[in-house]
Order: C-alpha cells, then sequence, then structure tokens
C-alpha cells in the first residue's frame, strides 16, 4: 500500500548548542541563514537539517533479523552541526516538536534538541552566513525564526533548574 502524500513528511533534527562560561552565565549558539536559501532566508536559527537516508543506509543493520536502525537522528544531528558550523557537540537531549509547511508545500516535522558544545571552531557555510554565541537576554537582538526564542527559553529553564 503507497503512503498517502498528505503523511508524507520531510523530518528535520535541529540543535540548541549551549556552553556555560567561567561566569556561569549560559550562551546558546545562533546562525545566520544564507539569502538565497528557499526555506526562511536571511533569518537567524539553531542548527540542523534534513534526514536522508544516506545517514544510515550504508551502516550495519541494528537488528538482527530487519533492516532497522538505532540513533539515526543523533546521527543526523551530528553531521549537521558538522556541516553547518564545524562544531562537535555532546549527548542531545530532546526537547519538543514541531510541524510546519515550507513555501513550496513540503511538510516538515522538526524534533529538537539541545547538546552542549564539545569541540571546534566555527565554520561559515550557507546555513551559517554568520554566527554568534548570545545569552537569553541578546535573543530580542536577532531576527530569529518564529518559535526558536521560546524553544531556547525552555532549555535555559532546564538548565538553570539543574545547576541550582
Amino acid at each position: 500500500m503507497a503512503v498517502p502524500p498528505r503523511e508524507l513528511h520531510r523530518v528535520a533534527p535541529t540543535v540548541i548548542i549551549y556552553k556555560i562560561d567561567e561566569n556561569n552565565s549560559i550562551k546558546y549558539l545562533l546562525a545566520k541563514r544564507s539569502e538565497t536559501l528557499k526555506v526562511f532566508p536571511g533569518l537567524w536559527h539553531v542548527p540542523g537539517g534534513g534526514l536522508s537516508m544516506d545517514d544510515y543506509d550504508h551502516l550495519p543493520s541494528s537488528t538482527p533479523k530487519h533492516k532497522q536502525w538505532y540513533f539515526v537522528i543523533e546521527e543526523a544531528l551530528r553531521r549537521e552541526v558538522r556541516e553547518e558550523v564545524g562544531l562537535e557537540i555532546g549527548k542531545p537531549e530532546y526537547l519538543l516538536d514541531v510541524a510546519f509547511i515550507r513555501p513550496d508545500g513540503i511538510a516538515v516535522l522538526v524534533l529538537t534538541y539541545f547538546a552542549p558544545y564539545a569541540s571546534g571552531e566555527i565554520v561559515k557555510t550557507e546555513e551559517a552566513v554568520e554566527t554568534a554565541w548570545v545569552t537569553l537576554e541578546e535573543l530580542k537582538n536577532y531576527n530569529l525564526i518564529d518559535g526558536i526564542p521560546g524553544e531556547i527559553e525552555m532549555v535555559d529553564k532546564i538548565l538553570r533548574k539543574r545547576n541550582d
């Protein structure tokens, strides 16, 4: 049986990357998208991107009888972060999911995670023509994709609660 077109979604994991500086201030990585991109051109966002079969179909199956792969979202997320900003992240934690329809009519399911910065130097790409490490208070100075400020605020509450 074919999957009806309205049931198909592009899956796009994203990650709110944070680091805690020597003053115990939490900073979050923002990246500005190129004006030439089809979706959210010129807006600031957090790293992430689409899941592709290339993320897993070349790997050995995680189960003995059926072709199934574990942790594909985490691996795709790590790949996207490396490709977009050149960084490595710590263990991602699930935050929330959100769906939207792109201007070209494609339905997208975004799975948002948060993770600590682990290592690396930021590189510029088409999906990160500018970057900034910002505090929660500094978010208002950036033209962000709708919803991202609230998502970062959720992460900030989680992290502050853990530090108390």
